[in-house]
């Protein structure tokens, strides 16, 4: 373990948590603790959007898929690119303007508003939906973050998850959403770097592009073919006898149809001050994200250059690589990026979390008379009960790229059809939203349980999202149009009369 390395750290995780600190005061109302007040600027929004939706997988998960199946396993980040520019294009500015006609702080709140639900059952599934997936993919995180302290210090699997998660809560619990949006924004700037940096070093030692080229094609050229299909066996990179996989083709790029329905991403579209800075923090947020899936990428093609045989644990690629090649200073900041990525996630899911339990069942069921204060300590005493069932689950380990695609599956699934249809479908009834939220749930939770259609090999986002919208689309022309109050504020949020910023969203 050495002393630079562990100095870098240390003094990362101080400034975090001195963020957190700071925010503290910021931070007084329900509002402030979800949204920020909705006063996040283009560049916040944008970077914390990002840092937020890519997480410990970025640096982990994705490096490891290519370094095992070569240019092939991109198609996840070709998907997820065009995922980012479709939710910023067409989710975002909708969803900012229909959020503020209706006066809703959380996705729960926003579909119980949009089609005036008396019931509370809207509120009541998608909350626990939420709470459901935000706890497979908190554990992700969790995960993620004992690999990087095992494999950088030699730390106890469970000591490295109550390190990580005693700095992470400390944070989101103090200063909430204004806490968790600035430290994304620093995050994501060291997650940016150090994807670039990384493989722009080792490509120049190979001796440029031709060299990497050259370097893999004697490994196996078709570790190079995106149409080739390539696995590590006996020690050594093989092409799969199935040379391409139309299946899993679709499944890799189906990983953009998730965007539509992540709750830590969509809260960043709601907290941005006004929809005219959409257009800047779309233009931020998909330049990041697609120079990051690229270095990523080739992180992964790089690592296949540097060892004789593969390594075991593939997803600890990106570390071995920051330790073997970097001297120790440099070395801890570029570690300090994949915790980065891992916090900048699981800050946002727990706060997502949180609010699924405080303001839509403790406020909405509970205690309606809570006033802002109370409310803002039950979220965030929210906070460490779900970080405990986070940390409870990643004990038993597992692969980070395998939970965050179940949770993303389950988000996307369960969600993305039904706020693309809200926002753009004027005809769509409360009914209809219900039974698409339990049809994706329910797809995604059971498709790969029946053998036969495990035995198709079909990410469940994909019928998990089709049979959703199906759902929706069904279960509302059958029932009762919507009410007149209904379609206003439709034409309301589609066409405001004004969508400058007002003196209360200034900027942070």
């Amino acid at each position: 373990m050495n002393l630079a390395t562990i100095i870098t750290f240390v003094i990362y995780l101080i400034g975090m948590l001195l963020i957190g600190l700071w925010t503290y005061r910021k931070t007084n109302t329900i509002s402030d603790y979800f949204l920020g007040g909705r006063k996040l600027n283009s560049w916040v929004a944008a970077m914390s959007a990002q840092a937020s939706d890519m997480s410990g997988w970025l640096l982990l998960g994705l490096p490891g898929a290519i370094y095992v199946t070569g240019l092939n396993g991109m198609w996840i980040a070709i998907g997820l690119a065009v995922g980012t520019y479709l939710n910023w294009q067409f989710i975002a500015k909708r969803l900012r303007r229909y959020t503020e006609t209706v006066n809703s702080i959380t996705i729960p709140d926003y579909l119980e508003n949009r089609f005036k639900d008396n019931t509370k059952v809207i509120r009541v599934f998608s909350a626990l939906t939420i709470i459901l997936f935000f706890l497979f993919y908190a554990s992700s995180g969790m995960v993620a973050g004992a690999v990087l302290f095992e494999q950088a210090f030699g730390i106890d699997y469970n000591v490295a998850l109550l390190v990580g998660s005693v700095v992470i809560v400390s944070y989101t619990f103090l200063g909430g959403f204004l806490a968790v949006s600035l430290t994304d924004f620093i995050q994501g700037i060291l997650m940016f770097c150090a994807l670039l940096l990384v493989p722009a070093v080792l490509i120049v030692s190979l001796g440029g592009f031709s060299g990497l080229w050259g370097t893999i094609s004697d490994i196996n050229v078709d570790l190079l073919n995106i149409m080739k299909t390539v696995g590590v066996e006996d020690g050594t990179w093989a092409t799969n006898i199935t040379s391409f996989s139309i299946i899993g083709t679709i499944s890799l790029l189906a990983w953009g149809l998730g965007y539509f329905g992540q709750p830590h991403i969509l809260t960043r579209f709601m907290s941005i001050r006004s929809a005219s800075e959409i257009p800047k923090a779309r233009l931020i947020a998909v330049v990041w994200v697609v120079l990051s899936l690229i270095g990523a990428g080739f992180v992964g093609l790089v690592g296949i250059t540097q060892f004789d045989t593969p390594l075991e644990n593939p997803e600890s690629i990106f570390i071995i690589l920051v330790q073997t090649l970097f001297n120790p200073w440099v070395a801890g900041i570029l570690l300090a990026a994949i915790l980065a990525a891992i916090m900048s996630t699981i800050d946002s899911q727990l706060l997502v979390s949180s609010s699924a339990i405080a303001e839509d069942f403790y406020k909405q069921i509970l205690r309606k008379e809570a006033s802002e204060k109370e409310l803002v300590w039950i979220s965030r005493a929210s906070v460490i009960f779900i970080s405990v069932i986070a940390v409870i689950l990643a004990k038993n380990g597992g692969n980070v790229l395998e939970l965050v695609s179940y949770a993303w599956a389950g988000f996307g699934a369960a969600f993305g059809p039904v706020i693309i249809l809200s926002l753009y479908w004027k005809r769509m009834t409360r009914y209809g939203a219900l039974a698409g939220i339990l049809t994706g749930t329910f797809i995604v939770i059971f498709w790969n349980e029946i053998p036969v259609l495990n035995a198709i090999g079909l990410y469940e986002l994909v019928p998990g999202f089709v049979l959703a919208t199906v759902a929706v689309v069904l279960v509302s022309m059958i029932d009762r149009a919507p009410s007149a109050e209904i379609e206003a504020e439709f034409n309301q949020s589609i066409y405001p009369n004004n969508e400058q910023p007002t003196e209360k969203y200034k900027s942070i």
